[in-house]
């Protein structure tokens, strides 16, 4: 009966044992997992960030007398006279 008792408690601290190291290891990988998701969302905001700025730029870009000022300060263009102006017809 003492043999018998003691292969239980034996078992009995061993499934203990075994228990607590699944508890510290799934801790862990949740510590883990949780990282990764900080990180994650960092990276989200920062493309938030980046897609707002690039919105703001492409209605900058997109302003209809955006061409006009760019050809006549970078390119010193001008509107051709009147009279100097050919229409086609299709």
């Amino acid at each position: 009966m003492a043999i018998a008792r003691n292969i239980l408690l034996t078992l009995l601290i061993a499934t203990l044992m075994i228990s607590g190291i699944a508890v510290i290891y799934s801790k862990y990988q949740s510590r883990l997992l949780f990282i990764e998701i900080q990180k994650k969302e960092k990276e989200l905001d920062d493309y938030e960030v980046e897609w707002g700025r690039l919105q703001l730029e492409l209605t900058t870009l997109t302003e209809e007398n955006r061409v006009e000022v760019e050809a006549r300060t970078r390119l010193m263009l001008t509107l051709p006279a009147q009279d100097k102006i050919i229409y086609i017809k299709p």
